[in-house]
């Protein structure tokens, strides 16, 4: 028994397919193409880091107008208004506001004047949730190569030398602002601007958990509707895993079965319900196997029937030659002899009708057809049987139609042959002296070609079992197996292989006599040209 997975090798047409698409299963590539729009959902998160880092841009230009803002305020004011200003400042930006003297030292602090406004988180403190986001925060920023600010912590000493804001703006005479992290991963922001009266410094610090708040709710939102539509596209893709994938590996294990010569126990599934694609293929697939075993059942038949034949004049060639070994009479020996010349006739006449009958479909199905003029082709015929002679003195008539009216896509060999079956079996029922009639006209779309003779006719009962094969009415006193009955079979099979049909009606003018009506598709004006 050969593997399921055996095939002829065949080189297949592009159906404009990439080439790893036959490799993949269905299920796996309706999993991926819903896995790669959730992708691009995904990408969302990128689009979260720039919006945070807009809003942490315009949380720095905000820190760096405010410091310019104290700065000229502090420049402006007299020294014993100072304190009240950091104060009032710190309060109302919720910030720390430090000022040093030209030599570094720290001269105000808003902190120790009216107490801290904000507070460090350690995270060792929190809960384990605020813990978890952190670590998501970390993974997210990682896939998003988000800038890492460094960290922040309080200096030891503090003075000026200890904020790299504050140089930078000694250095600069203009405001510079810092971005920092803070042990809970909120942003830290620092502002410093020279102060033009003494030449002292002032330094702002804000710890922005908004920002974080902010960025933090709306990812919550898209982590939801991504997780959400994650759990839709699972199931819509095992949906259509499930009402594409299951009935076409059903298909497939049918079309194994089959191919593996159970044709006759398998039932491919049909799937009425479906009216799509997939419930094409399985009709198809279903009348194809049906088809099939129509096929196989036509050939087990055929070679019974041909067994059958074959043993009748193999029989009679047999016991002639074995009554030949013990006859002394000449007389009777020659009789034997013709007897087994006659069977041999009848075996090789046989034997070629066989061989026909079976290699017709498929010659049929690789020919290529070509216009045929029915009128010229039965021309033809007529004037051969005329020019060799008609036995019994039959007599043959043909209506011969106008040049291109009963014209037909076909094989013109082959459509001869039905021509001249059809006007052997009309001759051999034929009386002595008897007309056969031949005639060809177009009726709308048909070609029709009638064959008549004055015979017997065809009884209505038997006028589908004279089409069977080996299936054979001959009139009396013919000479027993003359014919192999496959005539009317071969017939009928080439017609079929041109989309036509032969039939068997009375005759028109009421007359004994059979009538054989050729029905064949006209061909079109452009199939001619």
């Amino acid at each position: 028994m050969a593997p399921d997975t055996d095939s002829a090798t065949t080189v297949e047409p592009r159906d404009g397919a990439p080439l790893w698409a036959g490799r993949v299963s269905l299920t796996r590539r309706i999993l991926a193409v819903n896995i790669f729009a959730l992708a691009m959902l995904a990408g969302g998160f990128f689009y979260l880091d720039s919006y945070r880092a807009r809003l942490v841009d315009d949380r720095l230009g905000q820190a760096e107008r405010e410091v310019r803002i104290l700065a000229d305020s502090l420049d402006a004011a007299m020294v014993s208004q100072e304190p009240r200003l950091l104060v009032g400042f710190g309060a109302t930006t919720e910030a720390r506001v430090r000022t040093y003297a030209p030599d570094g030292r720290l001269t105000g602090d808003s902190w120790t004047l009216s107490g801290p406004n904000y507070r460090l988180i350690d995270p060792a403190e929190q809960r384990w949730e605020r813990e978890a986001a952190r670590y998501l925060d970390r993974i997210i920023d990682a896939v998003v190569g988000a800038e890492r600010p460094p960290p922040y912590a309080e200096p030891a000493k503090d003075d000026a030398g200890d904020w790299p804001e504050l140089v930078a703006a000694k250095r600069t005479h203009h405001s510079q602002v810092y971005l920092r992290r803070a042990p809970d991963r909120t942003h830290m922001i620092s502002a410093a601007a020279p102060i033009g009266r003494s030449g002292a410094l002032v330094l702002t610090t804000a710890n922005a958990r908004d920002i974080v708040r902010t960025v933090r709710a709306e990812r919550l939102r898209l982590g939801i509707v991504l997780a959400l539509v994650t759990i839709v596209s699972i199931l819509l893709s095992l949906f259509l895993a499930r009402t594409i994938v299951r009935p076409l590996r059903r298909l497939a294990r049918a079309a194994v079965r089959v191919r593996l010569g159970r044709a006759r126990e398998v039932v491919v599934p049909r799937l009425p319900s479906r009216r799509d694609e997939i419930g094409l293929l399985a009709r198809a697939v279903s009348d194809m196997s049906h088809a099939l075993n129509q096929r196989i059942d036509a050939i087990e038949a055929f070679a019974a029937d041909v067994t059958h034949e074959l043993k009748n004049p193999l029989a009679s060639l047999g016991s002639a030659l074995e009554a030949l070994d013990r006859v002394k009479d000449p007389a009777l020996a020659a009789q034997l002899l013709g007897i087994a010349r006659a069977d041999v006739r009848r075996l090789d006449r046989l034997i070629t009708d066989v061989s026909d009958a079976s290699r017709i479909d498929a010659q049929l199905a690789r020919a290529r057809f070509e216009p045929v003029d029915l009128g010229a082709m039965i021309e033809s015929i007529v004037g051969t049987y005329a020019e060799r002679g008609v036995e019994r003195g039959v007599r043959m008539a043909f209506a011969r139609p106008r040049v291109g009216v009963a014209v037909v896509m076909g094989e013109d060999q082959r459509l001869a042959r039905v021509v001249q079956n059809l006007v052997d079996n009309a001759i051999s029922f034929s009386p002595d002296g008897g007309l056969v009639q031949i005639s060809a006209t177009r009726v709308a779309h048909e070609v029709i070609v009638s064959i008549e003779d004055e015979g017997p006719g065809v009884p209505q009962e038997s006028r589908e079992a004279v089409f069977r094969r080996f299936h054979s009415e001959r009139p009396p006193g013919e000479e027993f197996g003359r014919h192999s009955g496959l005539g009317l079979a071969i017939a009928k099979t080439i017609m079929e292989g041109h989309g036509g049909r032969i039939d068997i009606e009375d005759r028109r003018d009421g007359r004994n006599g059979a009538h054989f009506a050729i029905r064949l598709p006209a061909a079109t004006t452009g199939e001619v040209a």
